[in-house]
Order: structure tokens, then sequence, then C-alpha cells
């Protein structure tokens, strides 16, 4: 047949861009992404050799393949199973609600966002915001932490600005992965943060399914030696004090652990202060309201531009200060194998009821070495002097005094006071400067009081240091000192 066939012009432009299309799926691209990998492997293999603490092969792997791998895992087809014939449901529906679960949860690296963006940011966010300082840190016993154990460092939590901070002060070191929460769910903001390793938890959940799934991946990741950041706390303060922990991640992490394994996980108890948490407002109300409620806060166009017109007459003034100091601590590791040697037992043969009375001994006692190394900032000295002082009215030097007393009680019970400079002077006009411009304090001819409307204020800042003003009790044993770190109303005074 030599018969000619006419066609529109706008068919043949679609059939030639599907083939085209065609074309770069089959050959173009596969050998595109190939390319990008081989060098993205590279990148990961050069900066391997600046790390102190090695991206594992883990973290680098295809998502689907980490998907897969999870939903195929022996102990998710049983919890598959289960969930099956307990609601009566197909396996097939299950295991698409698995599917679903397994999606939310596993991560997609990525090393460029990671290292070329993520610490950038995070780096110029925190010393836009802050002045940060490096506190405590025992070189000797970090640099002998072995480089191929699952390192976990565990974090009190202040601030959101926890994870900007933490990923900033360990660029160095390695790629940290953090359990996020529903708040990170946004659009847009999900790619981002799953991109830098973050993965993504329930925390409210109670579906036996989704707690097994994520159980299983905590596990995996553990165990193939990703290094983590656990906030154990689970949610911000609402005090300033330190909030009482939550062990469900630790549990995920150590009740399959092997003594016996190549792999140790050694944790790292790291402890954080700000001058001025940025939310500090919004969780001193969240305090405030009743129980079971939620606060509302309303949008004030008027209150945000009196907040902007301030920064910029302060900053025509020469007077726009950071917001204080932010510094972060390092305390000494703790081996598990070498933990367990001690306490002479294995996660794995303890009865349920007495494996998670085990972890949550040990959680308590990494609490408790956080809770050591937070460290006391200007604002939180200055905060603490003047609600000691009550309505009593402090000069300069009253309180210069003061607060002298105060660092040598905290400096002679083994905290970390971050002075800076060296010059206690200049500490404390920090922290005094902090809470009058925020008008915390009061100055009336000379003379500094607490302003009596802002003591939940006042009180929120002390917190952060109260639990290191505890005298400890040499008759009291370990599990009863540990519910002393964590009091429902760390008291403010000293």
């Amino acid at each position: 047949m030599t018969g000619t066939l006419e066609l529109p012009v706008w068919l043949v432009v679609i059939a030639a861009l599907l083939a085209a299309l065609a074309v770069l799926d089959r050959l173009l691209i596969p050998s595109l992404r190939w390319a990008l990998r081989a060098r993205a492997n590279r990148a990961v293999d050069k900066l391997n050799t600046k790390l102190r603490l090695r991206i594992q092969p883990f973290k680098m792997t295809k998502r689907q393949v980490l998907i897969d791998q999870l939903l195929f895992d022996p102990d998710t087809l049983h919890a598959i199973e289960d969930h099956a014939k307990a609601n009566g449901i197909p396996r097939e529906v299950a295991m698409d609600k698995a599917k679903r679960y397994a999606r939310e949860i596993v991560p997609s690296f990525n090393a460029y966002a990671y290292f070329r963006i993520g610490t950038r940011l995070a780096r110029r966010v925190s010393e836009t915001l802050y002045r940060v300082r490096l506190g405590y840190k025992n070189d000797e016993r970090l640099a002998a932490v072995d480089p191929n154990s699952s390192v976990v460092f565990v974090i009190n939590h202040r601030s959101n600005m926890d994870y900007v901070l933490v990923t900033y002060v360990a660029a160095t070191q390695s790629a940290l992965s953090y359990a996020v929460g529903e708040w990170a769910q946004i659009w847009g903001l999900r790619s981002l943060i799953s991109s830098m390793g973050a993965y993504f938890i329930r925390r409210d959940s109670r579906d036996p399914l989704y707690r097994r799934i994520l159980a299983r991946y905590v596990h995996m990741a553990t165990a193939a030696g990703v290094v983590q950041a656990v906030f154990p706390e689970g949610g911000l303060s609402r005090d300033g004090a330190l909030r009482e922990p939550k062990f469900g991640l630790l549990s995920y992490m150590v009740a399959s652990f092997d003594p016996q394994a190549a792999r140790d996980i050694t944790f790292i108890p790291v402890g954080i202060n700000y001058d001025r948490v940025l939310e500090d407002r919004i969780l001193v109300a969240a305090a405030s309201t009743a129980h079971g409620e939620k606060p509302v806060f309303g949008f004030s166009a008027g209150r945000l531009i009196r907040f902007m017109g301030g920064h910029v007459w302060r900053s025509l003034m020469g007077r726009n200060y950071r917001y204080g100091y932010a510094c972060v601590s390092f305390g000494d590791p703790v081996s598990l194998k070498a933990y367990l040697a001690r306490a002479s037992f294995d996660f794995r043969t303890l009865p349920s009821g007495e494996r998670f009375g085990a972890v949550e001994k040990l959680g308590r006692e990494l609490m408790i070495a956080v809770g050591r190394v937070i460290p006391a900032l200007p604002v939180s000295l200055a905060a603490t002097a003047f609600l000691d002082a009550g309505d009593l009215p402090l000069t300069a030097f009253e309180l210069k005094a003061r607060v002298a007393a105060l660092i040598d009680r905290l400096e002679a019970s083994g905290a970390h006071v971050h002075i800076p400079r060296a010059d206690r002077d200049y500490a404390i006009d920090v922290g005094l400067r902090m809470l009058t411009l925020r008008h915390f304090v009061i100055e009336d001819a000379g003379n500094f009081r607490a302003n009596p409307t802002e003591t939940a204020m006042l009180t929120y800042y002390a917190n952060a240091i109260a639990h290191l003003l505890i005298p400890p009790d040499p008759i009291q044993q370990d599990a009863n000192r540990s519910v002393e770190l964590f009091p429902q109303q760390a008291p403010a005074m000293v």
C-alpha cells in the first residue's frame, strides 16, 4: 500500500513528544541517574574521610529498597498477619496499610541537601539569632568512641531550634537522623526534612501495626550504625524544667541488642540552653491553660508591627542585640555493652514487663547525665537571683553578689556555667540586659526588681537550671535520684 495518510499537525507534535519522552525514559534518564548516583557516592566517600562518624551505607540506600526491606522483614510480616486477624480484614488490606506507614516513616536522605544546604542554613540561622557557644566537652572520652558503633545523641528539648542548633554543632562529626513529629508533615517542608535524613513519627498513635513497623525501622537503622539524635522528653518543656521522659524510641533501639555483636551502641548526653527561647511565651501560656485545653493564639497585626519596628529602631540606635547565648554541652559517652556488663543482664532474655523496667532505668540514667551537662547561661542565672529576691529591689552590685554566689554554688557541684569572655561582671550584665529589654525586670532609679506580671517568664528561665541546684542526697539510690530530677514543678528559687 502506497496511499497517503494525512494527520493534523497537533497530533504529529504530540506523537513526537511522546516518542522523545520514551527515548529519554529508556535510554538517557537511566544513564543520568547512574551518573548522578555515582557522583553522589564519590562525594559521600570524600565526606567520610573528614567526618568523625561515617555515613553508613544504610543511610545511602535507595528509599524504595529500604521500604521493601522494612515491609518484608519477618517481624513486620508477623505484625501484618496479626493486624489482619485482629481486625478481621484481608491480608492485602493490612499490607496496604503497612505500606502507607512504611512510606511515611522511611526518609530519603540526600547528602548534598544535608551538607550543602541543611548544615549551611543551620549555621546561618543559629549565628544570626544567637551567639553560639560550645560548653563542656570531654574530648578524650569523645575521641575514644568507636567510629563503627551506633552513636545516639540524647538531648533535652527546649525549642524547635534544637534541631537546627545540634545539626550545626555536629556538622563536623556526622549526619544526624532525627525523629520528628506531625508538625513537620507540612507540604513542601516534609520533602526537605526527609532529604535531611529525618523520619516521621506519630507520637500519639495507638495502632499496634504502626508501632511495630516504627520499631523495626528504628531497630534496622540502629543495627546498621546510623547516627541518631533523640529527644526523650517527647515535646518542648512548657515550664522550662526537664519533662518526664518517654522511652519508646529507646526501647526500639535496645530491646533486641546483642551484647556479643560486633557493633556497640554508644549514647552521648547533650545539654542545650538558651538565653531566649523563641517559643517561650507560647509555651508558658500553654502551661497556664486548664488541663486538657489548648491555648488559642490570635494573630495581631499591631503586635507584629511593634515587634518589627522595635528591631528596626534598635538597629538604628545600635542596640539590636541577638537573642543572647545558645550553648551546647556534651557529656561522657555511655557504652551499652559496658552498661549491660555491669548490670549483668540481656534485654532479649527479660520478660516484657521487666524489659521495659530495665529500659526505663537506662533512660532515666541517661536523662540524669543530660541534666548534668545543661549549661547555666546569664539569663537563667539572673532570673534565679531575681526570683530568690522576691519583691526586694536590688542594685547592680547586690545582683552581682547574688549571681556570683550562685555561680560558686553551681561550679562546686560540678555544673557547667558559661561565663562569656571569662568575665563574671560581663556575664551578669548580659543577663540583666536581656531581662530588662524584655521587661521581665523593672529598673527604677538604679534599682532592679522582678516585674510581678512576668513572674511566670522568670520562672521559666530559672527552671532551666533548677535541677542543678537540688543538693544530692547520698542516702538516695539511683532510682530515687532520677525521680528527683523530674519533679512535677521544679523549684525556681534557691
